[in-house]
């Protein structure tokens, strides 16, 4: 197999590192967000312990990335915008889940073009988000 075959068969997974990459990047980016005021608004909307979350976006962002689905297999039939539907998620919470994310990212051992790409995706996502909750059945 030539390299290149090699590198087409990886996932955007194995190319930022695996697992140990991804936790990194969301031990970073739930840091960030317990530390600075520019987050506060995105923090109010969590529980105060944030170790659940912490296990859960690590888990999907595994599977997201092409990694084990375990996240997936764990929580059938559910996608990220049912689990936040809840939620009040305007365009400013928005933007600091993005911009917490970007900066966990980029200080994350990846290559940038991948790491961006990896943004922009995750940007698009939380974009889709904004938007009034759901009231409880």
């Amino acid at each position: 197999m030539t390299a290149t075959e090699n590198q087409e068969r990886k996932t955007p997974f194995d190319m930022i590192g695996g697992a140990g990459v991804v936790r990194q990047i969301v031990e970073r980016f739930y840091d960030l967000m317990e530390s600075e005021t520019d987050y506060a608004a995105l923090r109010a909307m969590h529980a105060d312990d944030l170790a659940p979350m912490r296990v859960s976006l690590a888990g999907f962002l595994t599977a997201w990335l092409g990694g084990p689905r375990d996240w997936f297999v764990e929580h059938p039939g559910v996608c990220m915008m049912s689990a936040h539907a809840k939620l009040a998620i305007d365009r400013e919470t928005a933007q600091q889940w993005v911009d917490a994310m970007r900066r966990a990212v980029a200080e994350a051992p990846i290559d940038p073009e991948l790491g961006s790409k990896m943004i922009e995706a995750l940007s698009s996502m939380a974009q889709g988000m904004v938007r009034r909750p759901v009231a409880a059945a």
